[in-house]
């Protein structure tokens, strides 16, 4: 799996809660949990997307990096 160009993953942490479902999915271990909340390691993240439609709350993105 190749990461998207000038793309970034994110968590968005005010809707985050904790609940692991991105965690148990990710196949590289690219997500972890601190504090209740979902943290990446972004460059171990291949923007695989299989945890993206597992957040209940719609917590995690992939963000394109000209829009920062």
């Amino acid at each position: 799996m190749t990461r998207l160009p000038e793309t970034i993953f994110q968590v968005i942490e005010d809707r985050c809660f904790g609940c692991a479902a991105c965690v148990a999915l990710c196949p590289l271990n690219a997500l972890e949990l601190d504090n209740l909340l979902a943290v990446v390691d972004e460059p171990s993240c291949t923007h695989c997307k299989l945890c993206i439609p597992a957040c209940p709350v719609h917590a995690l993105t992939l963000t394109p990096t000209v829009n920062l």
